[in-house]
């Protein structure tokens, strides 16, 4: 019987999606005369919300935050196989599936998500995946941790969470889990 949870991050710690993102954003931001270099997006942009990073990027206009953000998510099945998946975490995951639930928590869109998932076939390896359509509050809130915690029904003691980014680590310590931090894939 399955009594605990382990929550996975998916950009930068179950996947390496930064290459994904920034060629996916560097394409649409392009078709709005907009140059993004690799170096500022991992340094300014990777692990945040794209409403936290876009704006010192495009400026105040709102319409073109969300017509770059769409058009991000459209293209990015075209750069999926830049992403490189965690081998020893994956590993991990299917070591521990007889006696935890697995769920992914991520603010990356639902579809990207999805997309991501079923390329490297991970659909059957979660209980349970909470994308940014699913969590009202984003991290730094524990908000989607908490979610997953409270559908699964196991509490905070009883959980574990896998994280890279700053905010994603103190959304986690905030939920009240126990936090492994990934460093490198």
């Amino acid at each position: 019987m399955r009594d605990k949870l382990a929550i996975f991050d998916m950009d930068g710690t179950l996947i390496d999606t930064c290459r994904v993102n920034f060629k996916s954003y560097q394409a649409a931001l392009a078709e709005e005369n907009i140059e993004l270099t690799y170096e500022y997006f991992k340094r300014e942009c990777f692990g945040k919300g794209y409403k936290d990073y876009l704006p010192p990027i495009i400026g105040d206009d709102k319409e073109m935050l969300e017509r770059v953000h769409k058009r991000k998510i459209g293209l990015y099945k075209d750069y999926i196989d830049e992403a490189k998946i965690n081998f020893a975490l994956l590993d991990f995951i299917k070591s521990m599936k007889a006696s935890y639930y697995m769920a992914l928590v991520t603010t990356a869109s639902k579809e990207n998500v999805y997309n991501m998932i079923e390329s490297f076939e991970l659909t059957d390896d979660f209980d349970l995946v909470l994308t940014a359509q699913d969590i009202p509050k984003h991290k730094p809130d524990p908000q989607g941790f908490l979610m997953a915690m409270d559908q699964l029904k196991i509490p905070p003691e009883r959980t574990v969470i896998f994280e890279d980014s700053e905010v994603g680590i103190k959304a986690a310590l905030s939920s009240g889990a126990s936090v492994l931090r990934v460093e490198k894939m």
